[in-house]
């Protein structure tokens, strides 16, 4: 193996997905342009449009372009695996620029989990490459309606960890206000950002995942934001107080625009599993293979950070739907909160439901 071929860990992949026209492509040729962005590999899949005619600087090879500031794009024709390994090899030997991150853009009716599974799942595509996190664009024109009416639109909104609003400058601030709070409602955590023909600073997009490439820290408490779902444990209190939650919800202000609560109507809901006790790791890893078994097309999301008997340091674990990555070991633990928390976003599960079965799983 060759000194180019080494690396200190895998490049950072974000992955932009969101709806037809929902501004995926603006967004992407005012990053290429945006040298706080650094150096990146842009990849379109077969059934995108490239559409950064403008950037062009020259062709490398028949898949692959060179954009102003050293960035490239590349079309995937066959997979995103055979797309990523030879992106990887020309970094390797040398023919295209040594970027430090990859962006993937998707079609907009693209379920993204079969993005993130590759990431996982593939040893050599892991071995170059991690996702740090997901992207979903939201046109603010469209995008209500869409969030009801269209499957696609609900599960990249739910699965994000950034939500880009776009075209906001086009709507009312009144109907502005109705779409993020639909998208609060199916991402309480993920970060909402306006954004207007394209323009964002990169750092709110970039380092989205566990691990933070630029400070070679793991940010716990930002990737988990466990305090954002609301809590769902084995405190009888917990039900009194989601009885007047959903109490509330039918006394809404008569003068606010009426809209369905998604997570009611869409089967999508966040929530968040907690153990105050440290847990029996194999009992835990049982219960999550058993989710995964019997519900895994229903697991959108799943972060958490578990205090496991025996254990001084968390072990932090992340999922999507049928596949979870490698339970991750950190350093310590990011406060003096040593509860086990399982941040989920779900479709068509009840919460108390997966709350029973995992306290019968725990034996307790």
């Amino acid at each position: 193996m060759t000194e180019s071929i080494v690396q200190e860990e895998p490049l950072p992949v974000t992955v932009l997905t969101g709806f037809l026209g929902s501004g995926k492509t603006t967004l992407l040729s005012r990053l290429v342009a945006d040298p706080r962005a650094g150096e990146l590999a842009i990849i379109v899949n077969e059934l995108g449009e490239i559409g950064l005619d403008h950037q062009l600087i020259r062709q490398v090879d028949e898949s692959t372009l060179l954009l102003d500031g050293g960035c490239l794009c590349c079309t995937v024709r066959d997979d995103l695996v055979t797309g990523l390994r030879d992106l990887a090899a020309k970094r390797a030997e040398g023919t295209v620029s040594a970027f430090k991150r990859v962006v993937i853009e998707t079609t907009g009716l693209a379920d993204p989990a079969p993005i993130v599974h590759t990431l996982i799942r593939d040893p050599m595509v892991s071995f170059f490459f991690r996702l740090d996190g997901l992207i979903a664009t939201l046109d603010a024109i469209n995008a209500a309606r869409l969030l009801e009416n269209h499957q696609e639109a609900l599960k990249q909104a739910a699965m994000a960890d950034r939500l880009l609003v776009t075209k906001t400058d086009l709507v009312q601030a009144q109907a502005l206000k109705v779409l993020e709070r639909q998208a609060r409602i199916l991402n309480p955590a993920a970060p909402l950002h306006r954004v207007q023909r394209g323009r964002i600073d990169p750092a709110l997009l970039f380092n989205a995942g566990l691990y933070n490439a630029e400070t070679k820290t793991m940010e716990v408490r930002r990737w988990l934001a466990a305090e954002a779902y609301r809590d769902v444990g084995s405190d009888p209190a917990y039900h009194h107080h989601r009885h007047h939650h959903e109490h509330d919800h039918h006394h809404r202000d008569d003068h606010a625009p009426h809209h369905p609560d998604l997570r009611h109507d869409s089967g999508i809901e966040a929530f968040c599993l907690t153990r105050e006790q440290p847990v029996v790791w194999d009992r835990l890893a049982d219960w999550i293979e058993t989710m995964i078994l019997t519900h895994g097309e229903k697991l959108l999301r799943v972060k958490g950070i578990v205090n496991a008997e025996g254990e001084s340091q968390p072990i932090a674990l992340h999922g999507v739907q049928h596949l979870f990555h490698p339970p991750a070991m950190l350093e310590a633990w990011p406060d003096l909160d040593r509860r086990t928390r399982l941040v989920v976003i779900a479709r068509d599960l009840n919460p108390e439901e997966l709350d029973r079965s995992l306290s019968s799983f725990l034996g307790r």
